[in-house]
Formats: structure tokens, sequence, C-alpha cells
């Protein structure tokens, strides 16, 4: 019985009745892998705070903003005439509250202007520090330093490396060194604090683009927290600035990061960040608010090479990787690197 089963071989049973074998037509199809996070929300807002209104668009807002000044003027002095002669005591009253309002809008002129000049001035300290570099004049960089002291003598937490400074300042010859110097002892404390904004700011726009699933929320957070970011890293290295004066800074440094291609996230840093996170291999949501961080942390490191009165020199700039290696560990889990 075994030898006659082993001469007639295999048998071939056909469950579905079916002797056809199926063509590649009829294979399923394969899916497609899912999309590599993009951080929309981020690039939106480079684009948004980058893009220079036109010229017609100007004129058209501020022609709106005259008229409509001219209308409320002409309608409050009416209005203002009319209860002084219908009834003088609350005429008098709407006029000196109109008054203390004109006043406080003067203040708001005031400030705005003051900020700008703030602005202005660690502009020059950081253009005229790349020119004494680029000179290595000794007598230029000592006068600098001293300027620079002078921003900062009123800050207490930088009274202890303002003496030491001083102290050194002579015992340098080499104008690098006496910028290297200011840059160790006055800039470092202030470039801790800078990155710990940076940190707090990636970390609460990850954080957002993750959980909240609303569709602009992610970018209004974004917006908002880069803003923030912005204006404190200013006020830590001594610009601090107005309204206006934030948004000016903050289109500035949106600007370069759009024309340097610093807001694209095909490269080997954030790539790295992004397949070192569990949960952003896990979850596209997640992998968005890793992306979203790490473009706020890109944000963050040129608002400080734009808000510090010297360049980096002595000091190497602040590694993205490393601000969001930091920022994001315990938040998506820790990182494998």
């Amino acid at each position: 019985m075994a030898d006659e089963e082993r001469r007639r071989g295999p048998v071939l049973i056909d469950l579905d009745g079916s002797t056809e074998a199926p063509g590649p037509g009829e294979a399923p199809p394969v899916p497609d892998p899912a999309p590599r996070p993009e951080g929309r929300a981020m690039q939106t807002v480079a684009v948004l705070a980058a893009r220079k209104p036109s010229r017609l668009a100007r004129w058209f807002w501020s022609l709106a903003g005259a008229l409509l000044a001219t209308f409320i003027s002409i309608a409050a002095w009416q209005a203002v005439v009319g209860l002084i002669a219908a009834y003088p005591l609350l005429g008098y009253a709407v006029t000196l509250l109109i008054a203390v309002f004109l006043l406080v809008c003067l203040a708001i002129v005031v400030k705005e202007i003051a900020a700008f000049s703030r602005l202005s001035r660690m502009d020059q300290l950081h253009s005229e520090a790349e020119a004494v570099l680029v000179a290595a004049d000794l007598k230029r960089a000592r006068a600098l330093a001293g300027r620079l002291g002078a921003l900062y003598a009123g800050r207490g937490e930088l009274k202890w490396g303002l003496e030491r400074f001083r102290e050194r300042e002579g015992e340098q010859f080499d104008a690098a060194a006496v910028l290297g110097l200011a840059e160790a002892e006055l800039l470092a404390p202030l470039d801790a604090a800078a990155l710990r904004e940076v940190e707090a700011a990636a970390r609460q726009v990850a954080a957002v683009t993750a959980v909240v699933p609303l569709a602009l929320a992610d970018v209004a957070t974004a917006l908002t927290s880069n803003l923030r970011m912005i204006r404190r890293i200013a006020e830590i290295y001594g610009g601090r600035s107005g309204t206006l004066g934030s948004w000016r800074l903050t289109r500035a440094v949106m600007t370069h990061l759009v024309a340097t291609g610093a807001v694209a996230v095909g490269d080997d840093t954030i790539g790295s960040v992004l397949g070192g996170t569990l949960l952003a291999r896990l979850s596209r949501r997640f992998g968005e608010g890793v992306v979203n961080g790490a473009l706020t942390a890109r944000v963050g490191v040129a608002a400080m090479e734009v808000c510090r009165p010297l360049p980096f020199t002595a000091k190497r700039r602040p590694s993205v990787a490393g601000i969001i290696q930091r920022a994001l560990t315990g938040l998506f889990g820790r990182s494998d690197g």
C-alpha cells in the first residue's frame, strides 16, 4: 500500500473549484507608505511671518487707517461739543477721558520708538563686533567691550561676570581675545537663559501639535509661541522690543530662515531626531509635533544670532539637535541616541 501511494505522487486538492492560478492583476494593492511628517504648522508660520506686504496693500491700509482716524476724531469732537452744550459736567468728564486716552497712546508711541532704538543699538554692536574681528583692531575691541559693559552694568545677574571681565581685560592683547573674554563672562549666562526659552517654546509647540487635533490650533500655537520666544530672547540680551518691534524682529528672523531653506525638514538633523523618537515612528501626529518642535528650535537659534550683541566666536553656536533632544526628552519618550 505504501509503495502504491509513492508511485501516485502528491495530490493537488482544489478547495474553491478553480483550476486557474491568480494573475498579477488580481493581486491585492500594495499599501502606500505613511507620509513623512513635514511640520506644516511651522512652515505656515514662517511663510506668513516672512511675507512682505505689497506696496499697494500698504497704501490701502495706510489710507484706510487715516480715513478711519479722521472720522472717529470728527465724531468724537461733535459728541463732546454736544455734551458740553447739553450737559456741561458730563461733557468735561468725557473730554478728560479722551485726553487721558491720547496721553496713553502717546506713551505707547514713545515706548515703541524706544524699542526700535534698542534693537538698532544691538544691531550696531553686532555689526561693529564683526568689523572689529575682521580688522583685528585691539583699540576698537576694547572700546566695544566698554560699550558692552555699560549696556549690562545694571544687570544684577551679570555683576560677578562684569567684575571678572574688568579684572582680566587688561591681560588680553588681541581683539579676538578681548571679545572672547566678553563673550565668556558676560554673554554665557544670557545664552543659557535664551536656550531655556527656546527649549520651552519647542516643547510647547510639539506638545500642542501632538495632542490637540484642531486644524488651526497648531498654527496659532506655533505663531504665538515663536513670537513670545523671540521677544523674550530680545529682552534677555538687552534689546527689549515693543509690539511693532517684536513683529519686525520676527519677520527678520523668519525671512532669514526662509531664504536659507532652514524651514525644510529633509535634512539629517530633524530626520535623526524623528527617527530616534519612538512615538514619532508610531504616530504621524506625534511626528508632526517633533518636527514643529525642531523647527521652533531653529527659529530660536536664529533669534539668538540676531539679538546677540556679539557673534558666536569663542563659544560655539548652539546645536539644534541638542536643543531638540533636551526639549523633547521625556515628552514623547527618550531618544535612542
